[in-house]
C-alpha cells in the first residue's frame, strides 16, 4: 500500500540583508504554503549564522528549519518555489525516516 503522507525536514537560508521584516515575511510565506498543503510539525529559526563559504559575497545567512508532513509531491513544489524566491540563498529538503 502506498504512503499517503511523508515526513520531511526543510532547511533554508535567507539573505540577512532583507532585514527583520523581509525575513519574517519569507518565513510566514513558506509556513503558509506548508499549512495549505500539509501539516507543519515544527519551525525552528536558528537566526543569523556564519556560512561555511561565501554565497553571493555574503558571509552570513538567516537559517530556518521546518519539519512537516505532506504528500510526496509537495516537497518538490516547495523547493521549486524557494529556488525562484528572491532572498532565499539555499534550501535543502530531506525525507525523515519513521
Amino acid at each position: 500500500m502506498a504512503k499517503i503522507t511523508g515526513k520531511y525536514e526543510v532547511l533554508y537560508i535567507i539573505d540577512p540583508t532583507l532585514g527583520e521584516e523581509g525575513t519574517a515575511a519569507l518565513v510566514e510565506k513558506f509556513k503558509a504554503m506548508v499549512e495549505a498543503e500539509g501539516t507543519l510539525t515544527s519551525i525552528d529559526e536558528w537566526g543569523k549564522r556564519r556560512l561555511a563559504y561565501p554565497i553571493n559575497d555574503l558571509n552570513e545567512g538567516y537559517y530556518v528549519l521546518m519539519n512537516l508532513e505532506a504528500k510526496p509531491e509537495f516537497p518538490a513544489e516547495l523547493e521549486r518555489v524557494m529556488k525562484i524566491t528572491e532572498g532565499v540563498m539555499r534550501c535543502l529538503t530531506t525525507a525523515v525516516e519513521e
